[in-house]
């Protein structure tokens, strides 16, 4: 059975588009992977909201705890989001073996400050030198190759908001020519959204981030593909869906005790597909091996 570090990279070689749903907890990955998605990705965004504390605050066990999680329960490559990988070079490295152990695929590590600030999120910049970029991105890979060699490292440039689409490719050109497998950048624009792919040395992935407020083009799957991106992150889907679905039932309980958005049949059938996701059945099989009477109940 092939790891899944080796089975991302095989994806990474086929003509397939990787669509990367972001998640935060294992039945969220569970879903995805039953829904028939090839991979998965645990976004800094998403784990700062779920843990409400947003991403700058967010530690390295507590993303690493997050993401290993959801790889421990599915079979299908999880890739997530390192930040700034947690510190200098020498942070780096133990970030890159600290996902490696947790089951991660690969991750990707960009060139802001750390600590990373609240404004980031405002799209104020606070991006590093290219040449501390490039020495992060270089140690990240050097670990991975002594580590597993199938671990996948994505080199993140911010800067095209504030510097422009040369400087973010230029970045990431760089982080390539250190050993990075693929990059990721933040077009502002159509026009450098199709760019991109074309200056870029390494494949790209696109990070489909609903509800930006500065105008970042949002693409289906198909529109990415088409423009020649590799993969793309659709940041805030998950998150947003069962918060905004999830308030809307909430509020009617309130106001109304009662809840009318599905039937009782609804939420049979629901409850079957939760149990049968985490796999239930083959709970109750051990127990009525083993603790379980099927005529008294219980031993």
């Amino acid at each position: 059975m092939k790891r899944p570090t080796e089975v991302f990279r095989s994806l990474l070689k086929s003509k397939d588009f990787i669509y990367l749903p972001a998640v935060y907890y294992p039945l969220g990955g569970k879903l995805m992977e039953s829904v028939g998605f090839s991979a998965a990705y645990v976004g800094g965004y998403v784990t700062g909201g779920s843990l409400a504390v947003s991403e700058p605050l967010v530690t390295l066990t507590e993303q690493v705890d997050v993401a290993s999680s959801i790889a421990s329960a599915v079979s299908i490559p999880i890739l997530c989001d390192a930040g700034a990988g947690f510190g200098e070079p020498m942070h780096v490295t133990r970030t890159v073996e600290e996902f490696i152990r947790g089951g991660v695929s690969g991750i990707h590590i960009e060139d802001q400050l750390y600590p990373k600030r609240a404004h980031y999120h405002k799209y104020v910049a606070h991006a590093i030198e290219p040449k501390e970029f490039e020495d992060k991105i270089k140690w990240a890979c050097r670990t991975r190759d002594k580590v597993d060699k199938d671990f996948v490292i994505i080199a993140r440039s911010d800067t095209c908001r504030f510097l422009g689409l040369d400087d973010a490719i230029s970045r990431v050109n760089r982080g390539a020519d250190v050993g990075a497998d693929m990059g990721m950048v933040f077009p502002t624009t159509h026009e450098e959204a199709v760019r991109a792919p074309q200056e870029s040395s390494v494949p790209l992935i696109y990070v489909i981030s609903r509800g930006n407020r500065d105008g970042r083009p949002i693409y289906t799957p198909k529109q990415l593909e088409d423009m020649g991106y590799k993969a793309g992150i659709d940041a805030q889907l998950y998150l947003l869906l069962t918060f905004h679905f999830a308030r809307k039932a909430m509020i009617e309980m309130k106001e109304k005790g009662d809840y009318s958005g599905l039937s009782d049949s609804d939420f049979v059938g629901l409850r079957q597909d939760v149990e049968d996701l985490i796999g239930m059945d083959s709970f109750y099989e051990i127990e009525e091996e083993t603790v379980e009477d099927k005529k008294w109940g219980k031993r």
